[in-house]
């Protein structure tokens, strides 16, 4: 009896011993996926071996940012030509843009529209940086484009708009001005960049740009039959809620459903023609309008901010 139970005792223990040493051997040589993983090859031949941008998503869904801005740039350092790169500039984007660093996350958009041009993701990175320049310059936020003015005694927002060649909605909005005046001594943010539009008919695009660089794109509305001019022109006067005289003769006040202008109006130099918003916004994107260049009110009024009279505007076909 007592032999048999000893015998019971050591095959027992035996196989205890066998399933121990089988998964302390699973956990040794099996898939290494978390920190402790082994580093990844120097070249990577198939998405399958760049291992780190996985790891830098996983940081940044844990909030370890530090860890995930690291990983994201050791993989584009090691694999700069790569989709894993892209990847990886689209996270430090989404990153900084969380971490309030808009500069940064700018940097890292336009780091995949310029080294992937022909990427299915250059349009997600180029709205992306669109909105990022209209909330870098709607904000104190400086770069090259902008410099630091200290306020004069005789200086007035009207003043400064006209030395600047800026717009004074434009000065109140970027410096969070609650109205126009100012003291003397303030430091305020200005642009030193000269904004110009580009419309291209074909695409029905309204492109804005600061010293050639694009700031954003907007989709508008263009002449049917292709009937909206080309050429180089100015924008010669800005009205805000503006009367509709149409060709038939009368006025349409601003806020009647009939009046087609929408809240903005930027004129041309050449006559009768106009950057304007809409009553039918279900429209944008088409040739339709009897000439103008046709926007949303939310992006004509956002474009009124920023360009002042006098800003070229070349439409093309």
């Amino acid at each position: 009896m007592g032999n048999r139970f000893l015998i019971v005792v050591i095959s027992v223990s035996f196989a205890m011993f066998i399933i121990i040493a089988a998964l302390s051997y699973k956990v040794i040589s099996g898939p290494a996926d978390n920190i402790g993983a082994r580093p990844p090859r120097p070249a990577a031949k198939s998405a399958e071996e760049a291992a780190p941008p996985k790891m830098a998503v996983k940081s940044f869904n844990q909030q370890d940012r530090e860890s995930a801005i690291k990983n994201a740039e050791s993989v584009i350092t090691k694999y700069p030509d790569s989709p894993q790169a892209e990847s990886s500039y689209f996270l430090l984007g989404d990153v900084y843009e969380k971490t309030g660093d808009s500069l940064k996350a700018k940097d890292a958009y336009q780091n995949i529209i310029e080294k992937f041009p022909n990427s299915v993701n250059v349009s997600k990175a180029q709205e992306a940086l669109d909105d990022l320049n209209i909330k870098i310059l709607f904000s104190p936020l400086l770069n090259q484009d902008f410099l630091v003015y200290e306020v004069r005694k005789g200086d007035t927002i009207s003043a400064l708009a006209k030395k600047f060649s800026t717009t004074a909605d434009l000065i109140t909005k970027m410096n969070g001005l609650k109205d126009n005046i100012i003291r003397v001594g303030i430091k305020l943010k200005m642009p030193k960049a000269k904004f110009s539009i580009v419309i291209d008919k074909s695409q029905n695009i309204l492109t804005l740009k600061s010293d050639g660089e694009i700031i954003k794109t907007y989709k508008v509305s263009t002449g049917k039959n292709s009937c909206t001019p080309v050429g180089n022109f100015t924008i010669t006067n800005k009205i805000v809620d503006p009367p509709w005289y149409p060709s038939t003769g009368g006025v349409i006040k601003s806020g009647d459903p009939k009046n087609v202008l929408g809240s903005r109006w930027l004129g041309l130099s050449k006559p009768s023609y106009g950057i304007h918003g809409t009553i039918e916004p279900e429209s944008i994107g088409r040739s339709v309008t009897e000439g103008c260049v046709r926007m949303k009110n939310s992006d004509v009024e956002e474009l009124s901010v920023i360009v002042p009279e006098g800003t070229e505007v070349v439409i093309m076909d």
